[in-house]
């Protein structure tokens, strides 16, 4: 079965964001970011095993696709906090059902890995 353009480009676009909400750091940023701003330091503390490095990327995509704002403070030292858009906190929702459904299923999937592994 071949698709069509129109399929293809469905696809593509389906694709295109999954590559970015579907990332564990990205739900995480997204989840913390639901009850407001917060500061780089904070964001890093909270997530607790992300390297600076990756919530700099992490937040720099999600800043790139329109899903985040990134507000400096001229002080000294500089604050720079991060806060969902209106676009962001559209995603919100589905992630924190995502989140949820992880947690309470986590387990099922660990047991179903170690049977596979197993075999």
């Amino acid at each position: 079965m071949t698709l069509s353009h129109r399929e293809e480009t469905a696809c593509q676009a389906v694709s295109d964001v999954l590559s970015r909400v579907g990332d564990k750091w990205t739900v995480l940023v997204v989840e913390l970011l639901d009850d407001g701003p917060k500061r780089f330091n904070e964001l890093r503390r909270l997530i607790g095993n992300i390297s600076q490095k990756m919530l700099t990327t992490t937040l720099r995509g999600l800043e790139r696709d329109g899903l985040v704002t990134r507000t400096v403070y001229p002080t000294i030292p500089p604050r720079v906090d991060y806060e969902l858009t209106e676009l962001g906190r559209g995603l919100r929702a589905p992630v924190k059902t995502l989140a949820i459904w992880a947690r309470e299923n986590i387990g099922r999937i660990n047991e179903a890995r170690a049977k596979f592994d197993a075999s």
